[in-house]
């Protein structure tokens, strides 16, 4: 006998969630990252098989959201079926088009790559039990699979001329020198049971030589190849990046210069702020010269272990004086825990999602570069945008009504727009609310803000090759109406961010190698206070802002051609 097939879907929230469960199949990351199959000790197949196998599953995918919608047009009539369906159509369009550039075979970064999601997939692992170190050796045994298919497919990028240029090679072979110096994987291993320890130790053996032999390959074979290649993607590639972040066809018409024109103006408008919270810290200062006295004689945490406990702190705080007032928070929700980032990773903070059933709560990860002092006035803000009301608030909350939309709507789904643009929205709430009394904490939330604008101008401007506007002072005085260039934009980034100096070339490089990321977060935020100021116009004095907060943050993901306009309707 075999066993029956499931029943066809008939909504898009089935079609939807039937996709997440083909995912899992095919990536095990994506599972272990929602807390699902907790024994699978797989890691998915990063060669060009499987990324074949991958669209064929978003063709696939899609022909059954044709079916289902055809079958019953009236599941649109229901605002949940109908904004499942839509990012789902949106985000496989997405996919396919950035598979269809070829952009897979040349998927290295700083960040987000095979390379790095194939090591932090031991970071999200349980790690509590003897059950738990087996599935994780079994997993390590796997990584030599997992990387020799992930060089087949640079290899075979390399072939067809899909290549990254040369600096996005030279800062992954930085970071795998520190992965190796450790190395990372035999590192650890070493708090695993000693019952364990030998099958343990021959598989981060194995897996550390597996990262060698990448930066071998990558030096000596990929590198070469590379020579030549420019830093900035052009137009056409830019586009189908820049929609795969967003959710919005900005290379449609002129939206991207109109994105870039107004990244311009929030980046004069912020300025001016800047300049009169830095008399307010030093009479006298530029906003630069106040952030550097602060960064050198203002408050700062002494430790590793003494900022991650503050960090903690200020999210419980946060949660404490936020839930009931402008949140109505679930007790699953009000759980994160601030971590400290493993060495070689990129340089920005960041934060990784709770397990679908809580099990692994959220997490802030904090990059230390090595240092042991720590200034706090820039880190308040950023831990509003990562912790609570930011990342957390949302991505948590998400999984808390996954079950009323669907996983996929929660999880796969997400756009990085709506994501990034809810926890900048979240740090300008902050503001709104009266949370940087200090004026140095302001200043460093103004510089965060500065950041995201001057990101929208240098992404659009390299890759497109855009113009410096007129009206550009400093260090582009000179430079007013000739194209943008890396070195130009690492300069102007340097002279309007108070951040280090390895943080700030670490972002160069970040925006270079994923075009089109950077300009998710301001973007983001406007569609979010778009929406918002919308739904206040046609509420009037009966707009209630905690739960115009808790109905936004319950519809799950949407991209950008949607969100303002779903966010209005709350």
């Amino acid at each position: 006998m075999t066993a029956p097939s499931p029943a066809r879907p008939t909504t898009a929230r089935q079609v939807a969630d039937r996709y997440v469960d083909a995912v899992c199949d095919l990536d095990p990351i994506v599972a272990t990252s929602l807390g699902a199959r907790p024994g699978d000790d797989r890691l998915p197949d990063v060669s060009p098989a499987g990324l074949a196998a991958e669209a064929d599953l978003a063709r696939a995918t899609l022909a059954e959201l044709d079916r289902v919608q055809a079958a019953d047009p009236a599941l649109d009539d229901d605002p949940v079926e109908r904004r499942c369906a839509r990012l789902l159509r949106e985000r496989l369009g997405a996919e396919l088009a950035v598979h269809e550039a070829g952009e897979g075979f040349r998927s290295l970064n700083n960040l987000f790559s095979p390379l790095h999601a194939v090591r932090q997939v031991f970071m999200l692992m349980p790690a509590a039990t003897e059950e738990d170190w087996s599935v994780l050796a079994r997993r390590l045994a796997r990584v030599p699979e997992a990387y020799r298919g992930y060089r087949e497919t640079l290899a075979e990028g390399a072939r067809r001329g899909l290549l990254v240029a040369p600096r996005q090679v030279r800062t992954v072979l930085a970071q795998l020198d520190e992965w190796s110096s450790g190395p990372f994987f035999g590192s650890f291993v070493a708090t695993g049971p000693e019952v364990l320890q030998s099958e343990l130790a021959a598989a981060a053996r194995a897996a550390d030589e597996a990262v060698a032999e990448v930066r071998d390959f990558l030096r000596d074979e990929y590198a070469p190849r590379t020579e030549g290649t420019p830093d900035a993607v052009g137009r056409d590639r830019y586009a189908v990046a820049a929609r795969r972040w967003t959710g919005s066809d900005l290379g449609a018409g002129r939206g991207l210069e109109e994105a870039y024109a107004w990244g311009w103006a929030e980046h004069r408008r912020i300025l001016a702020e800047q300049r009169v919270e830095a008399e307010r810290v030093h009479p006298g200062a530029t906003p630069l010269e106040a952030m550097r006295r602060l960064s050198l004689e203002g408050p700062a945490v002494e430790g590793v272990e003494a900022i991650r406990e503050r960090l903690q702190q200020m999210m419980d705080q946060a949660i404490e004086a936020l839930d009931g007032t402008h949140f109505d928070l679930a007790e699953p929700v009000k759980r994160v825990e601030a971590m400290i980032a493993p060495p070689g990773s990129a340089a920005a903070p960041y934060y990784t999602r709770p397990a679908q059933d809580f099990s692994r709560p959220g997490r802030t990860w904090l990059p230390t570069l090595g240092r042991t002092r720590f200034p706090l006035w820039d880190l308040v803000s950023i831990w509003y945008h990562e912790g609570v009301p930011g990342h957390h608030l949302q991505l948590a909350q998400w999984v808390h009504v996954s079950g009323q939309l669907s996983t996929y709507q929660a999880s796969l789904g997400s756009v990085g727009a709506n994501v990034e643009g809810w926890a900048l929205y979240a740090e300008r709430l902050m503001d709104e609310l009266g949370y940087f009394a200090d004026p140095g904490e302001r200043l460093g939330f103004l510089d965060a803000q500065q950041l995201r604008s001057v990101r929208v101008v240098i992404d659009i401007g390299m890759h497109l090759g855009l113009p410096v506007p007129d009206d550009a002072e400093g260090v582009l005085a000179e430079h007013r109406g000739r194209p943008w260039t890396p070195e130009l934009a690492r300069a102007f980034l340097g002279g309007h961010s108070g951040a280090e100096v390895a943080f700030l070339d670490s972002e160069l490089v970040r925006y270079l190698g994923l075009p089109g990321q950077a300009i998710s977060y301001k973007l983001g935020e406007r569609a979010w206070r778009d929406g918002r100021a919308a739904a206040q116009r046609a509420r009037g004095a009966g707009f209630d802002l905690k739960a115009w907060h808790m109905a936004a943050l319950s519809q799950g993901s949407l991209g950008l051609d949607d969100l303002a306009g779903e966010l209005a309707l709350l």
